[in-house]
C-alpha cells in the first residue's frame, strides 16, 4: 500500500462506499448475489420493496457501475458488474457473523 494516497483518490472510494451504505442497496446486492442476473419484478418480491424504491437503487447501484443492466423486450433485467462487491460482501458478511455468533455465545 502506498504511504500517500492522492485526495482524489480517497473521494472516489468514499463515494463507492457511501453507495454501499444504504440498507435497501446492500439486500438488492444480496439479491442479485444469490440469484444471478434478475429482472426488477423479481427483485422487488425477493426484496419486498417497492417497484419505485428498487428501480431508484438500481439506478444508483448502476450509476456506480456497480450492477450492469440488459434490457430484452420490455424487460430489463440487472446483474452485478463488479466482482470485488460480492468479495467485499461476503468478507464483512463473514466478518458480522462471527461477531455476532461470540456475542450469542456470551449471552450479550
Amino acid at each position: 500500500m502506498r504511504d500517500k494516497v492522492p485526495r482524489k483518490f480517497l473521494k472516489l472510494m468514499a463515494a463507492r462506499f457511501a453507495i454501499l451504505a444504504d440498507p435497501s442497496r446492500l439486500e438488492i446486492i444480496h439479491c442479485l448475489m444469490k440469484g444471478g442476473e434478475q429482472g426488477v419484478t423479481r427483485i422487488v418480491e425477493a426484496t419486498a420493496q417497492s417497484h419505485s424504491n428498487v428501480s431508484k437503487h438500481l439506478r444508483h447501484l448502476r450509476d456506480a457501475e456497480l450492477v450492469a443492466r440488459r434490457k430484452e423486450g420490455l424487460q430489463v433485467f440487472y446483474r452485478l458488474n463488479d466482482p470485488l462487491i460480492e468479495k467485499l460482501c461476503k468478507l464483512v458478511c463473514e466478518s458480522l457473523l462471527e461477531e455476532f455468533d461470540s456475542q450469542v455465545e456470551e449471552g450479550a
